[in-house]
């Protein structure tokens, strides 16, 4: 976890976690003679030798920034600071673009196979961690995210006394959102339509199913553009469901170009190929600044493997 109430400074862009030691029945007092041997239980994916070394390098610290040694007592309830590592981090070989900024926020063009925030193996090659360091702005949040595997707008708030009112802008669906994405062309499929379903938790990992009910979900789809069998096709969200334009326009045997998810799930080797990115793009946003007032429209610079038509 990661705590505003830090003692510990931000980190190349990254801020300190921390942990409480359990002082729970499970884990009663004394039960472990040093802080070390509870680490190798707590965390036993981790090389004890790793575990001894970053003790030793003082990376583990109390909550008044001092280092605890591999000997430290273990103390039930007391909160370990430390920073994150993600050993052999695989660079993302794509930049990207700050398209808007000012006082408030920073827009951002986010390409393909860059993370939004922090999480599992992917750490500083992630947009907030690589723009707090562009920008010397620790205090940089996202408003919202987007998938790894989806390029496009994302908007970040630089001022904490903020973040709420853009946060909510969000959730509250106060932001016109269009995408923009190159998939396969069902000639039985009539468009432009509405695509509502009830969207529940798949069979597999974090994706996503479509089941018989109250739907939950829904996306309006135009087509713009054709070429051979593919098309280039505009949605326009009304709900914010976990992969929804993906699964709905797989629903509709249109499934985006390069998605490892849908129709069918592909190997987890597939998933990093940076030569076959996933074609769907963030590609408008649209919103009343809930500070300014000021009515506000952004448009991505990023083409999908269809080109964009005249607009």
């Amino acid at each position: 976890m990661t705590s505003k109430n830090s003692p510990l400074p931000y980190r190349d862009g990254v801020p300190p976690s921390y942990l409480i030691l359990p002082c729970d029945e499970e884990h009663p007092k004394g039960r472990w003679p040093n802080l070390l041997s509870f680490l190798q239980h707590r965390f036993p994916h981790i090389d004890p030798e790793l575990l001894r070394q970053r003790l030793a390098k003082g990376d583990l610290m109390n909550n008044n920034g001092e280092p605890l040694t591999e000997d430290a007592e273990f103390i039930a309830g007391m909160k370990i600071w430390y920073y994150r590592e993600v050993p052999d981090e695989r660079p993302v070989p794509f930049q990207e673009d700050i398209i808007y900024e000012d006082d408030l926020i920073v827009i951002a063009d986010k390409p393909h196979w860059l993370s939004t925030i922090p999480s599992g193996r992917h750490l500083k090659e992630t947009l907030l961690i690589r723009l707090r360091n562009r920008l010397q702005l620790p205090d940089l949040v996202p408003a919202h995210r987007l998938d790894r595997e989806t390029a496009g707008l994302v908007l970040l708030c630089k001022q904490p006394q903020h973040r709420g009112a853009y946060q909510t802008m969000f959730q509250q669906r106060q932001v016109k959102k269009t995408y923009r994405a190159v998939a396969g062309i069902n000639p039985e499929l009539k468009l432009p339509r509405i695509h509502r379903s009830l969207m529940v938790k798949g069979d597999y990992f974090f994706t996503m199913k479509e089941e018989k009910g109250e739907p939950n979900s829904e996306t309006a789809i135009t087509l713009l553009t054709r070429q051979g069998d593919r098309a280039l096709y505009e949605m326009k969200p009304h709900t914010g469901r976990q992969h929804q334009l993906r699964l709905h326009l797989s629903a509709m045997d249109i499934g985006i170009e390069n998605d490892p998810w849908y129709p069918n799930v592909q190997p987890e080797a597939d998933h990093d190929d940076f030569n076959t990115p996933l074609q769907l793009l963030a590609y408008t946003l649209e919103f009343t600044d809930p500070v300014t007032g000021e009515n506000r429209f952004f448009k991505s610079n990023l083409q999908l493997t269809i080109p964009h038509p005249a607009t």
